[in-house]
């Protein structure tokens, strides 16, 4: 099975180049799709008729365990086995913790996840559970969990702090360069949804590197996106008590709030705050418009390019590209989805063709 390592072992660092191939922990992440959003660009067009830039999505909702988290712990958990860890574990709010659980089964290692206490979605616990982890739940919220985890001794920590965690999500920004290349394009803008700043971070660190290498010519403005109720980045200070309905960022303290302010300074980007429902009009336009369902945290990122549109606030009149990252599928965030969305009814029919064939005529 072929993962990211394998196809950009060249450009990780030496201590994951130096692990053989027998340590290697992958389930087959990355290659996700980037997806030109053409019907989404008529909608934009439609609230500003200036609008001309390209918009693409990276899905990594497709990847193995259904987020971004496992371009990541391909490295983290790599790592851990190939120094003799026998167990992992990690804070999380249940992308991390999904992930980190089905690299460890892979690894032959157990896992064990903190997790604040009524706050993850149901889906996500499951997913873990299945492969064999085990779930410790914290009467707090992820803040609490993740200065738990980081005292813990004896076990390998795979949240973003782990060295080789970014290193991994990186080669998201690789694939992004390499597929625009074919169209003669480089990213101007990528939208990301901003919890523990981690994957903010990873891209910048892809996009600069592939600059240096000279692949892309420039690197893109990094545009951080976060929930109002837990928007640290945006606002330059913690948030004690942060409040979402997007659950897979509802961080108040992120981690990498030094290395995710550096990229923002130095790509020329910004972080931007958006509400609860304007990322749920934005998951369902997703759907509507592209057919792509995702996690309520991933339409941050269009939930933004959606609001600096309508006022104008980005130069999208010009033949800009604009990338934006989905961080999760939205069949392990069903919870929210299902309050959301209003599902077509049934119809039940009596076991006969004819029955059936007046259904099919009806609509």
């Amino acid at each position: 099975m072929r993962g990211i390592i394998s196809r950009y072992r060249d450009l990780m660092p030496p201590e994951i180049q130096a692990i053989s191939d027998d340590k290697i922990v992958t389930l087959g992440e990355g290659g996700t799709p980037l997806i030109r959003a053409k019907n989404l660009e008529e909608y934009l067009r439609t609230q500003n008729p200036k609008f001309a830039a390209q918009v693409w999505l990276k899905d990594e909702g497709v990847n193995p365990t259904k987020s971004f988290k496992d371009r990541g712990m391909t490295g983290a958990v790599s790592y851990e086995k190939s120094i003799g860890r026998a167990a992992v574990a990690c804070a999380s709010t249940g992308n991390t913790y999904g992930s980190a659980a089905a690299y460890a089964k892979k690894a032959g290692m157990k896992c064990f996840g903190l997790v604040p206490e009524g706050k993850v979605t149901p889906g996500k616990i499951f997913l873990a559970s299945m492969y064999g982890a085990t779930t410790i739940e914290i009467r707090g919220n992820f803040d609490a969990a993740f200065a738990l985890v980081k005292q813990l001794k004896d076990v390998g920590v795979v949240n973003n702090i782990h060295p080789y965690r970014l290193c991994g999500q990186a080669t998201a920004a690789f694939e992004i360069c390499d597929k625009l290349k074919r169209f003669k394009r480089v990213p101007s803008y990528h939208f990301l949804p901003v919890g523990n700043a981690g994957n903010i971070t990873a891209y910048w660190m892809g996009y600069t590197l592939y600059n240096k290498m000279g692949q892309i010519p420039f690197a893109p403005a990094m545009m951080g996106c976060q929930a109002e109720g837990a928007a640290a980045m945006v606002l330059g200070r913690d948030i004690e008590n942060p409040e979402t309905e997007a659950s897979a960022i509802r961080i108040g303290k992120p981690a990498r709030r030094e290395e995710a302010t550096r990229a923002r300074i130095e790509s020329g980007g910004r972080f931007y705050s958006v509400t609860d429902d304007e990322i749920k009009e934005a998951r369902k336009l997703l759907v509507e418009t592209e057919d792509v369902f995702c996690e309520l945290a991933s339409a941050t990122s269009v939930a933004t390019v959606i609001k600096l549109n309508r006022f104008g606030r980005l130069d999208f009149w010009k033949m800009v590209t604009v990338v934006c990252t989905l961080t999760g599928s939205g069949w392990k965030d069903l919870d929210t989805a299902f309050a959301q969305f209003i599902p077509q009814k049934s119809i039940v029919i009596e076991p006969k063709l004819d029955d059936v064939m007046d259904v099919i005529r009806s609509k």
